[in-house]
């Protein structure tokens, strides 16, 4: 099946350039110059992954962001942000944006990304076959199912984003092994942060606020002060 990209931005010669650069790297993209009309399109045209800028007309990108999330569409989101306001970075992740890139950027680095995260998404897709014993992770209350992609807290499963499961599956899989933010992003994002290593720490927080009982004491995904995280069986 053709892969997909929406593009989301009011400036016309930035989408134009993406257009050009995503087609021209195999991909079909699609293009919205307002958020209405980018999240009509995500809804309609089921891409695969979005390039969301934030300051757009009428509904901005973190409006988008939050109601494709509320309506439970986990299609990977990377937010467009000429701002350097690090608030609006980690808002964006915070509202469950997968990642972020800032204007000026390097066209090689956003395809990569782009790929990465399709890849990511593509693997998500639940097998059609049951689960095996082995497939199935248990620590206490809480199951991981490998096959169908699934996580459950004491019966109960747990509505997580790709990347939320993904983290939770790589911490589990390691049990009380400490792993710092530079292995969690190369493990789970799949490429390197340039740096930025804040969209770990929204992350887990969110995986938190999700998965356990008391997010302020968690009892599955601990921190190790000064050196990263790590999964308490």
């Amino acid at each position: 099946m053709e892969k997909k990209v929406l593009i989301v931005d009011d400036e016309r010669s930035i989408v134009d350039i993406l257009k050009y650069n995503i087609e021209k790297d195999g991909t079909r993209a699609v293009c919205a110059y307002d958020g209405l009309e980018g999240l009509n399109l995500a809804r309609s045209e089921d891409p695969d992954v979005i390039l969301l800028d934030v300051m757009l007309p009428g509904m901005d990108g973190f409006e988008v962001c939050r109601t494709l999330r509320a309506e439970g569409n986990n299609v990977p989101i990377i937010m467009i942000t000429a701002r350097e306001d690090e608030t609006d970075k980690v808002l964006g992740l915070d509202l469950g944006a997968d990642d972020y890139i800032t204007k000026p950027f390097s066209m090689r680095e956003l395809l990569a990304r782009v790929r990465t995260n399709m890849r990511r998404a593509a693997s998500m897709v639940p097998q059609a076959v049951p689960a095996e014993n082995g497939d199935v992770f248990r620590a206490r209350d809480l199951i991981i199912d490998r096959t169908n992609r699934t996580v459950s807290r004491a019966g109960r499963e747990i509505e997580l984003t790709q990347r939320e499961y993904e983290l939770i599956k790589y911490l589990a899989e390691n049990p009380g092994r400490v792993m710092s933010r530079e292995e969690l992003m190369s493990a789970v994002w799949q490429y390197d942060y340039f740096g930025d290593l804040r969209a770990v720490d929204v992350a887990v927080r969110r995986l938190r606020e999700k998965l356990e009982p008391t997010p302020s004491e968690p009892q599955y995904v601990i921190t190790k002060r000064g050196v990263g995280y790590y999964f308490a069986p």
